[in-house]
């Protein structure tokens, strides 16, 4: 591998290993080679989501997302301009086949967050989890690896479902900062509206939109669940761990609703530890060629 590239893959996993608190578990479960492509994409995403969530005025972060963009298409064609991340990012993106569609509907995703400051409905909602998050589980899954097709309609809905986990997560958050991603039909019914959520007590109202939520996502969860069985089976305890995570986080959410209008919520990094400690046994029962029995296959 040429030493620039090896830099660059360095730079991403310390990137990678710093602010990717939760998926952080699971990629580390991974085989070298995937573990490294899947670091240098998530530096690229990164790079994007810090622009549109930091303290410049709008016109100023829509500008660095077109040359954001315009480095993209250069560093798809081989030309990395001198840029840390870059050089890795290029030789994951080639390695693993990953179309560029991709990339370009994430930071479309991104240029929403500057644009887009509600939605009327779920459906509306679900384009924008789509590019910020969907996208983000089909370039993961060319890294672990497929055959069936049908694993791109799974990895699609496993990106939602962490997404709208995220948007309970983060719900305060985003108030504070005047987005309101829950569909507006959606706290219609349940006689809120934006700027209440802003100000909410934990009433009624307020934990029923989050269980009502919660449910959405949870069903989005289950509908994915095959998606684990259909990666490479090297794939299949990093990939189990993150939603693992991800689902934990959800129902941490769910038992207490209130939680997220004190601040973010999280999982313990005890229980993330725990979860990634039972991904790694089911990746050495995969060595051993065993079953989760503990039988061999």
């Amino acid at each position: 591998m040429d030493s620039t590239v090896a830099t660059s893959y360095r730079v991403s996993r310390g990137i990678a290993r710093a602010r990717a608190r939760n998926f952080y578990f699971g990629i580390w479960l991974l085989p070298r080679e995937r573990r490294d492509a899947l670091c240098a994409i998530y530096a690229f995403m990164r790079h994007a989501d810090d622009v549109a969530d930091g303290d410049a005025v709008v016109a100023d972060k829509m500008a660095r997302l077109r040359e954001w963009r315009a480095d993209l298409d250069r560093a798809l064609a081989g030309d990395c301009a001198g840029n840390p991340i870059l050089p890795a990012f290029h030789h994951a993106a080639t390695r693993y086949r990953i179309p560029p569609e991709y990339f370009h509907e994430l930071l479309a995703g991104a240029e929403m967050d500057l644009t887009v400051h509600a939605y009327a409905t779920f459906d509306d909602l679900y384009q924008y989890c789509y590019r910020v998050a969907s996208v983000v589980g089909l370039c993961s899954l060319q890294v672990f690896g497929f055959s069936d097709p049908a694993a791109k309609n799974l990895a699609e809905r496993c990106g939602v479902a962490f997404q709208l986990t995220n948007i309970l997560r983060d719900l305060r958050e985003d108030a504070a900062t005047g987005r309101t991603y829950l569909p507006e039909e959606d706290l219609r019914k349940f006689g809120l509206t934006p700027a209440s959520v802003a100000s909410s007590a934990a009433d009624s109202a307020f934990v029923n939109l989050v269980h009502f939520e919660a449910q959405r996502a949870r069903e989005f969860y289950e509908q994915s669940r095959p998606l684990i069985g259909m990666v490479h089976k090297e794939s299949r305890p990093a990939l189990w761990t993150m939603i693992s995570i991800y689902w934990n986080l959800l129902e941490t959410i769910d038992r207490n609703p209130a939680a997220v209008l004190r601040g973010r919520v999280s999982l313990p990094t005890m229980d993330k530890a725990m979860l990634a400690a039972r991904g790694a046994g089911m990746r050495i029962k995969l060595r051993l060629g065993m079953s989760e029995g503990g039988k061999r296959d």
